[in-house]
């Protein structure tokens, strides 16, 4: 038997932890730990397992704060509680430096916040990083910047911003916490880039406007330009009269032995009209890759039976289950295993104990 804690944020007043057992596949709600307003979007520490941070995602005032991790996976009230110094902060990332991105996606701002000997202390410190507003002939018609997420990537971290249709390199300039923004990656206008991944010197971005996914060669530092490789919509089949699409979320899980094709998932949301057979998790390949036929390829579609996934996330050995959740409705959260080397996502066990949750954390269950 392998049993893991799942932890999952969402639009509330807590974190919800599940227990997930491979034996028996089974996934049981254990507990509500309180925290902060919204804590939308959870991450775990890159070397510390016992570190969580979150997001509260809050109009005036948002935030980003830390928990212990204790034996048995019992979450601690929060640690500490920091500024994000904007407005609905919709995403953080632990980075490597022992610093932590957060991103305010209303306020066109964020900040990447050091820790201090503890991980579960921050240096409040750390400056506001203010990304340019888009220019006047972008589609967006709130004219603001809006940073959606955070990719480190080696020295550098990128940020996708959907509201300029740009992808910001920021660098380290001085002590830790203080960065400039040293280049950026045009998108295509109005396509609104909102999550993106980086895999074998490749630089696959999610729009979330325009639902679609594109592959190109990572720039060179610190303001080379690539051309878009391949663009592919992420849009399911004959989609219902009524829907709205807005892409999500991306993963990529490294290759294994058990796992060696990589394949890209994608998660659609449609925030109109929605049927029965709820959103899907797209499937791709890049194939031929570094070749004059490289290309995404969708492989399938898996619909879920949640509404607007905003959130999923591998785990267990070599990523062999994924998690996701809706950010509306009630159909709970379901976990899937890959199959047919990854190809497929097959349903395992579904729990409606909480009707949403957004982003999800998983631990390996220590007695």
């Amino acid at each position: 038997m392998v049993a893991f804690t799942i932890f999952a944020g969402g639009y509330d007043l807590f974190i919800a932890a599940y227990i997930f057992n491979t034996a028996d596949s089974s996934l049981t709600l254990t507990a509500k730990y309180p925290s902060g307003v919204n804590c939308s979007w959870i991450t775990g520490h890159p070397t510390d397992n016992a570190i969580l941070y979150a997001t509260n995602e809050i109009d005036a005032g948002g935030a980003l704060q830390s928990f212990d991790i204790a034996k048995g996976n019992v979450l601690s009230p929060a640690v500490d509680t920091v500024p994000s110094n904007g407005s609905d902060p919709a995403f953080c990332a632990a980075l490597s430096t022992g610093e932590v991105a957060i991103m305010n996606y209303s306020s066109g701002n964020g900040r990447i916040i050091p820790t201090t000997s503890s991980p579960d202390q921050f240096d409040n410190d750390a400056p506001t990083i203010v990304f340019p507003p888009p220019p006047p002939d972008t589609p967006n018609p709130n004219k603001v910047s809006h940073p959606h997420m955070a990719v480190q990537h080696g020295k550098e971290v990128f940020v996708p911003d959907l509201g300029s249709d740009m992808i910001w390199r920021l660098s380290p300039d001085g002590k830790p916490g203080v960065y400039s923004i040293t280049g950026q990656i045009p998108q295509p206008l109005g396509s609104g880039p909102r999550h993106m991944r980086i895999s074998n010197n490749r630089l696959y971005v999610l729009h979330e406007l325009a639902s679609t996914l594109t592959v190109q060669a990572i720039p060179s530092f610190p303001n080379g330009t690539s051309t878009i490789i391949s663009t592919a919509s992420i849009i399911p089949a004959n989609p219902p009269p009524g829907a709205v699409w807005a892409a999500a979320e991306i993963l990529i899980p490294p290759p294994s032995a058990r796992f060696p094709t990589q394949y890209i998932y994608v998660s659609n949301r449609n925030t109109g009209v929605q049927t029965p057979t709820g959103d899907s998790i797209a499937i791709f390949e890049n194939v031929e890759q570094g070749t004059p036929r490289e290309r995404l390829q969708l492989v399938t579609q898996v619909f879920t039976g949640l509404d607007q996934i905003r959130g999923m996330e591998f785990g267990a050995a070599d990523d062999e289950y994924l998690i996701a959740g809706g950010v509306a409705g009630t159909a709970g959260v379901v976990v899937y295993k890959r199959a047919d080397g990854g190809r497929e996502l097959q349903e395992v066990v579904r729990n409606t104990d909480i009707p949403t949750r957004t982003s999800f954390v998983w631990k390996e269950l220590q007695s």
